[in-house]
Protein backbone atom coordinates (compact mmCIF):
# COMPACT_ATOMS: atom_id res chain seq x y z
CA UNK A 1 0.00 0.00 0.00
CA UNK A 2 1.44 3.20 -1.29
CA UNK A 3 2.16 5.76 1.67
CA UNK A 4 0.69 9.48 1.15
CA UNK A 5 2.61 12.24 2.74
CA UNK A 6 0.84 15.62 4.21
CA UNK A 7 3.11 17.86 4.27
CA UNK A 8 0.30 20.73 5.58
CA UNK A 9 0.59 21.88 9.04
CA UNK A 10 -3.15 21.77 9.70
CA UNK A 11 -5.75 19.06 7.95
CA UNK A 12 -9.54 20.52 7.72
CA UNK A 13 -11.50 17.82 8.29
CA UNK A 14 -14.41 20.01 10.43
CA UNK A 15 -16.50 19.03 7.19
CA UNK A 16 -16.11 15.26 7.42
CA UNK A 17 -18.89 13.24 10.00
CA UNK A 18 -16.85 10.15 9.69
CA UNK A 19 -14.19 8.81 11.72
CA UNK A 20 -10.70 9.24 11.09
CA UNK A 21 -8.67 5.94 10.48
CA UNK A 22 -5.44 5.06 11.31
CA UNK A 23 -3.13 2.12 11.11
CA UNK A 24 -4.18 -1.12 13.35
CA UNK A 25 -2.59 -4.72 14.81
CA UNK A 26 -1.44 -6.33 17.69
CA UNK A 27 1.17 -5.80 20.37
CA UNK A 28 3.88 -8.36 18.04
CA UNK A 29 3.05 -5.95 14.97
CA UNK A 30 3.67 -2.64 16.29
CA UNK A 31 6.67 -0.80 14.31
CA UNK A 32 10.37 -1.08 15.23
CA UNK A 33 12.21 1.44 16.99
CA UNK A 34 14.32 3.61 14.48
CA UNK A 35 10.87 3.11 11.96
CA UNK A 36 8.52 5.21 13.87
CA UNK A 37 8.43 8.47 14.50
CA UNK A 38 7.54 10.38 17.31
CA UNK A 39 3.67 11.36 17.87
CA UNK A 40 2.64 8.08 15.62
CA UNK A 41 -0.76 7.00 16.31
CA UNK A 42 -2.24 3.37 16.12
CA UNK A 43 -5.04 1.08 17.23
CA UNK A 44 -3.84 -1.67 19.73
CA UNK A 45 -6.70 -4.80 18.05
CA UNK A 46 -5.94 -6.78 21.47
CA UNK A 47 -6.01 -4.19 24.20
CA UNK A 48 -8.08 -1.97 22.65
CA UNK A 49 -6.55 1.08 23.11
CA UNK A 50 -5.11 3.72 21.10
CA UNK A 51 -1.12 3.84 21.51
CA UNK A 52 1.21 6.90 20.60
CA UNK A 53 5.36 6.43 19.90
CA UNK A 54 6.62 8.81 22.44
CA UNK A 55 10.08 10.53 22.69
CA UNK A 56 11.65 7.55 24.97
CA UNK A 57 10.97 5.01 21.79
CA UNK A 58 8.27 3.64 23.16
CA UNK A 59 4.80 2.49 22.46
CA UNK A 60 2.29 4.28 25.30
CA UNK A 61 -1.53 3.94 25.37
CA UNK A 62 -3.16 7.59 25.31
CA UNK A 63 -4.37 8.33 28.46
CA UNK A 64 -8.22 8.66 28.53
CA UNK A 65 -9.37 11.84 31.21
CA UNK A 66 -10.84 9.70 34.05
CA UNK A 67 -14.76 11.42 34.99
CA UNK A 68 -14.89 13.44 37.61
CA UNK A 69 -15.81 11.39 41.15
CA UNK A 70 -19.39 12.72 41.06
CA UNK A 71 -22.09 11.20 43.28
CA UNK A 72 -25.60 10.72 43.65
CA UNK A 73 -26.93 9.77 47.23
CA UNK A 74 -29.85 8.50 49.17
CA UNK A 75 -29.58 8.68 53.20
CA UNK A 76 -32.36 7.97 55.32
CA UNK A 77 -32.29 7.47 58.68
CA UNK A 78 -33.77 4.91 61.27
CA UNK A 79 -37.50 4.97 61.86
CA UNK A 80 -39.23 5.40 65.33
CA UNK A 81 -41.10 2.64 66.93
CA UNK A 82 -44.61 2.38 67.26
CA UNK A 83 -46.60 2.91 70.61
CA UNK A 84 -50.38 3.37 70.44
CA UNK A 85 -49.70 5.80 67.56
CA UNK A 86 -47.19 4.83 64.46
CA UNK A 87 -43.64 5.99 64.31
CA UNK A 88 -42.72 8.35 62.32
CA UNK A 89 -40.39 7.40 59.11
CA UNK A 90 -36.98 8.51 59.31
CA UNK A 91 -35.46 11.45 57.28
CA UNK A 92 -34.78 10.82 53.75
CA UNK A 93 -32.65 13.03 51.84
CA UNK A 94 -31.39 12.47 47.83
CA UNK A 95 -29.81 13.89 44.77
CA UNK A 96 -30.48 11.45 42.45
CA UNK A 97 -31.37 12.81 38.92
CA UNK A 98 -30.48 16.27 40.88
CA UNK A 99 -27.38 17.96 40.46
CA UNK A 100 -24.52 15.60 41.82
CA UNK A 101 -22.41 15.98 44.49
CA UNK A 102 -18.48 16.42 44.06
CA UNK A 103 -15.96 14.77 46.10
CA UNK A 104 -12.43 13.96 46.10
CA UNK A 105 -10.00 11.15 46.48
CA UNK A 106 -7.83 12.60 48.79
CA UNK A 107 -10.63 13.02 51.39
CA UNK A 108 -12.02 10.59 54.20
CA UNK A 109 -15.87 10.56 54.57
CA UNK A 110 -17.85 9.14 57.13
CA UNK A 111 -20.89 7.66 56.95
CA UNK A 112 -23.23 6.21 59.94
CA UNK A 113 -26.15 3.78 59.77
CA UNK A 114 -29.12 5.17 61.90
CA UNK A 115 -30.99 2.14 64.33
CA UNK A 116 -34.89 1.67 64.33
CA UNK A 117 -36.56 2.92 67.25
CA UNK A 118 -37.27 1.03 70.14
CA UNK A 119 -41.57 0.59 70.90
CA UNK A 120 -43.36 1.15 73.87
CA UNK A 121 -46.29 -0.45 74.94
CA UNK A 122 -49.55 1.17 76.12
CA UNK A 123 -49.16 2.09 79.46
CA UNK A 124 -46.00 2.65 79.84
CA UNK A 125 -46.14 6.72 79.90
CA UNK A 126 -42.88 7.02 77.68
CA UNK A 127 -42.90 7.87 74.04
CA UNK A 128 -41.72 4.69 71.54
CA UNK A 129 -37.93 6.24 70.54
CA UNK A 130 -37.09 7.83 67.75
CA UNK A 131 -34.85 6.80 65.02
CA UNK A 132 -31.36 6.95 64.93
CA UNK A 133 -29.47 9.51 62.76
CA UNK A 134 -27.77 8.54 59.25
CA UNK A 135 -25.11 10.78 57.81
CA UNK A 136 -22.44 10.71 54.97
CA UNK A 137 -19.80 13.79 54.41
CA UNK A 138 -16.53 15.29 55.64
CA UNK A 139 -16.92 15.35 59.53
CA UNK A 140 -18.60 18.60 60.48
CA UNK A 141 -20.61 19.33 57.12
CA UNK A 142 -21.77 15.52 56.73
CA UNK A 143 -25.51 14.96 55.01
CA UNK A 144 -27.71 14.15 58.30
CA UNK A 145 -31.16 12.49 57.61
CA UNK A 146 -32.73 12.79 61.15
CA UNK A 147 -34.24 10.22 62.74
CA UNK A 148 -38.18 9.23 62.74
CA UNK A 149 -39.92 11.23 65.21
CA UNK A 150 -41.95 8.25 68.77
CA UNK A 151 -45.25 7.40 69.09
CA UNK A 152 -47.10 8.54 72.03
CA UNK A 153 -48.23 6.00 74.28
CA UNK A 154 -51.87 5.46 76.27
CA UNK A 155 -52.69 6.03 79.71
CA UNK A 156 -53.71 8.99 81.47
CA UNK A 157 -53.37 12.83 79.71
CA UNK A 158 -49.58 13.48 79.93
CA UNK A 159 -46.64 14.45 77.74
CA UNK A 160 -46.27 10.91 76.77
CA UNK A 161 -49.56 10.69 74.44
CA UNK A 162 -47.85 13.34 72.37
CA UNK A 163 -45.68 12.52 68.91
CA UNK A 164 -42.15 13.13 69.19
CA UNK A 165 -40.64 15.31 66.18
CA UNK A 166 -38.02 13.92 63.84
CA UNK A 167 -37.27 13.50 60.45
CA UNK A 168 -41.21 12.59 59.98
CA UNK A 169 -43.17 13.42 63.22
CA UNK A 170 -44.90 10.77 64.97
CA UNK A 171 -48.33 9.91 65.90
CA UNK A 172 -49.93 10.69 68.91
CA UNK A 173 -52.52 9.06 71.34
CA UNK A 174 -55.61 11.04 71.80
CA UNK A 175 -55.29 13.66 74.24
CA UNK A 176 -51.98 14.60 72.53
CA UNK A 177 -50.61 16.23 69.87
CA UNK A 178 -48.72 14.97 66.64
CA UNK A 179 -45.05 14.96 66.30
CA UNK A 180 -44.05 17.58 63.34
CA UNK A 181 -41.41 16.91 60.77
CA UNK A 182 -38.25 18.60 62.30
CA UNK A 183 -35.99 19.97 60.36
CA UNK A 184 -38.08 20.14 57.49
CA UNK A 185 -37.21 19.03 54.18
CA UNK A 186 -37.05 15.58 55.39
CA UNK A 187 -40.18 14.24 55.82
CA UNK A 188 -43.64 15.06 57.23
CA UNK A 189 -45.26 15.57 60.50
CA UNK A 190 -47.68 12.58 62.21
CA UNK A 191 -51.29 12.99 62.71
CA UNK A 192 -53.70 13.15 66.37
CA UNK A 193 -55.18 9.69 67.03
CA UNK A 194 -58.88 9.92 67.88
CA UNK A 195 -60.31 7.96 70.46
CA UNK A 196 -57.22 5.82 69.14
CA UNK A 197 -53.36 5.82 67.02
CA UNK A 198 -52.57 8.46 65.04
CA UNK A 199 -50.09 7.66 62.39
CA UNK A 200 -46.59 8.78 61.76
CA UNK A 201 -45.50 11.10 58.55
CA UNK A 202 -43.29 10.06 55.88
CA UNK A 203 -41.21 11.09 53.13
CA UNK A 204 -43.74 12.02 50.48
CA UNK A 205 -47.26 12.25 52.98
CA UNK A 206 -47.89 13.23 56.27
CA UNK A 207 -50.24 10.90 58.85
CA UNK A 208 -53.76 10.41 57.68
CA UNK A 209 -56.18 11.92 60.91
CA UNK A 210 -58.07 8.48 61.69
CA UNK A 211 -61.75 8.12 62.05
CA UNK A 212 -63.34 7.72 65.51
CA UNK A 213 -61.76 4.33 66.95
CA UNK A 214 -59.64 3.90 63.71
CA UNK A 215 -55.93 3.82 63.38
CA UNK A 216 -54.62 6.55 61.17
CA UNK A 217 -52.64 5.72 57.80
CA UNK A 218 -48.86 5.99 57.80
CA UNK A 219 -47.86 8.64 55.70
CA UNK A 220 -46.25 7.81 52.39
CA UNK A 221 -42.35 6.84 51.67
CA UNK A 222 -40.96 7.56 48.26
CA UNK A 223 -39.61 4.81 45.52
CA UNK A 224 -36.47 5.42 44.03
CA UNK A 225 -34.22 3.93 41.22
CA UNK A 226 -30.81 4.83 42.56
CA UNK A 227 -30.15 1.25 43.92
CA UNK A 228 -30.31 0.06 40.00
CA UNK A 229 -33.61 -1.62 41.51
CA UNK A 230 -37.12 -0.08 42.45
CA UNK A 231 -37.01 0.30 46.03
CA UNK A 232 -39.58 1.91 48.76
CA UNK A 233 -38.23 3.85 51.57
CA UNK A 234 -39.23 5.93 54.67
CA UNK A 235 -42.88 4.90 55.17
CA UNK A 236 -44.90 5.93 58.13
CA UNK A 237 -46.18 3.39 60.77
CA UNK A 238 -49.96 3.22 60.70
CA UNK A 239 -51.66 3.97 64.43
CA UNK A 240 -53.79 1.12 66.18
CA UNK A 241 -57.71 0.80 66.44
CA UNK A 242 -60.07 0.02 68.92
CA UNK A 243 -63.82 -1.03 69.18
CA UNK A 244 -65.85 -0.33 65.91
CA UNK A 245 -62.46 0.92 63.93
CA UNK A 246 -60.21 -0.13 61.07
CA UNK A 247 -56.24 -0.23 62.02
CA UNK A 248 -53.98 2.42 60.33
CA UNK A 249 -52.19 0.85 56.82
CA UNK A 250 -48.53 1.38 55.57
CA UNK A 251 -47.05 1.63 52.84
CA UNK A 252 -42.83 1.89 51.64
CA UNK A 253 -41.42 -0.17 54.87
CA UNK A 254 -43.78 1.03 57.44
CA UNK A 255 -45.58 -1.08 60.23
CA UNK A 256 -49.20 -1.44 59.61
CA UNK A 257 -51.20 -0.72 63.08
CA UNK A 258 -53.18 -3.14 64.49
CA UNK A 259 -56.62 -3.89 65.92
CA UNK A 260 -57.39 -3.99 69.78
CA UNK A 261 -55.17 -5.45 72.46
CA UNK A 262 -53.04 -7.58 70.46
CA UNK A 263 -49.54 -7.57 72.19
CA UNK A 264 -47.01 -7.76 69.23
CA UNK A 265 -46.86 -4.43 66.83
CA UNK A 266 -45.38 -4.57 62.87
CA UNK A 267 -42.53 -3.32 62.72
CA UNK A 268 -40.86 -1.52 60.14
CA UNK A 269 -38.69 -2.86 57.68
CA UNK A 270 -35.24 -3.26 58.07
CA UNK A 271 -32.45 -0.57 55.81
CA UNK A 272 -36.19 1.14 54.83
CA UNK A 273 -36.80 3.71 57.63
CA UNK A 274 -39.94 2.74 58.06
CA UNK A 275 -41.77 4.14 60.93
CA UNK A 276 -43.25 1.14 63.52
CA UNK A 277 -47.24 0.13 63.57
CA UNK A 278 -48.96 1.31 66.41
CA UNK A 279 -50.09 -1.85 68.92
CA UNK A 280 -50.86 -2.39 72.66
CA UNK A 281 -47.34 -3.47 73.25
CA UNK A 282 -45.40 -1.22 70.94
CA UNK A 283 -43.26 -2.15 67.67
CA UNK A 284 -39.74 -1.42 66.43
CA UNK A 285 -38.81 0.98 63.84
CA UNK A 286 -37.35 0.08 60.54
CA UNK A 287 -33.29 0.75 60.80
CA UNK A 288 -32.04 3.35 57.81
CA UNK A 289 -30.19 3.04 54.83
CA UNK A 290 -27.01 4.67 52.67
CA UNK A 291 -26.77 4.18 48.97
CA UNK A 292 -23.67 6.03 47.00
CA UNK A 293 -23.98 6.00 42.80
CA UNK A 294 -20.73 7.00 41.10
CA UNK A 295 -18.80 6.65 37.63
CA UNK A 296 -16.90 3.03 37.75
CA UNK A 297 -13.67 4.19 37.22
CA UNK A 298 -13.19 4.77 41.00
CA UNK A 299 -13.66 2.26 43.92
CA UNK A 300 -15.18 2.70 46.85
CA UNK A 301 -12.79 1.49 50.47
CA UNK A 302 -14.73 1.16 53.45
CA UNK A 303 -13.63 0.46 57.10
CA UNK A 304 -14.02 -2.88 58.58
CA UNK A 305 -17.10 -2.24 60.38
CA UNK A 306 -19.33 -1.43 56.96
CA UNK A 307 -21.47 -3.97 56.20
CA UNK A 308 -22.41 -3.14 52.31
CA UNK A 309 -23.17 -4.67 48.88
CA UNK A 310 -21.61 -2.76 45.28
CA UNK A 311 -23.49 -3.34 41.82
CA UNK A 312 -21.72 -3.05 38.97
CA UNK A 313 -24.60 -4.47 36.80
CA UNK A 314 -25.01 -1.00 35.51
CA UNK A 315 -22.81 -0.05 32.44
CA UNK A 316 -20.47 3.13 33.69
CA UNK A 317 -21.27 2.83 37.11
CA UNK A 318 -20.35 1.37 40.82
CA UNK A 319 -23.53 1.59 43.77
CA UNK A 320 -22.73 0.92 47.08
CA UNK A 321 -25.61 -0.20 49.34
CA UNK A 322 -24.48 0.39 52.96
CA UNK A 323 -26.62 -1.67 55.62
CA UNK A 324 -24.86 -0.70 59.15
CA UNK A 325 -22.48 1.59 59.35
CA UNK A 326 -22.11 2.61 63.49
CA UNK A 327 -20.01 5.71 64.76
CA UNK A 328 -16.73 6.66 63.23
CA UNK A 329 -16.96 3.96 60.21
CA UNK A 330 -15.93 5.97 57.09
CA UNK A 331 -15.19 5.58 53.24
CA UNK A 332 -12.80 6.82 51.05
CA UNK A 333 -12.51 6.58 47.09
CA UNK A 334 -9.53 5.87 44.82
Amino acid sequence: MATTKVTTDVIDMSGNTGGLVWAKGTTAQRPAVGVSTIGDLRENTETFRTEVYNNSGAWRNLKESAPALELEYLVVAGGAGGGIGGGGAGGLLTNYLGTKLSLSTATTYTIEIGVGGNGSANGSQSKSGNGGNSKFGVVGSEIIATGGGGAGTGGAVGAYNNGANGGSGGGSHANGTAGTATPAGQGFAGSVGDSAGGAGGGASTGGSVPTEFGGGNGGAGITSLISGVSSSYAGGGGGIAYSTGSAGTASDGGGAGVFGFTATGISGTPNTGGGGGGSNGGSGGGSGVIILRYPSNYTAVFSSGVTQVENTSISGVKINTITAAGAGETVTFS
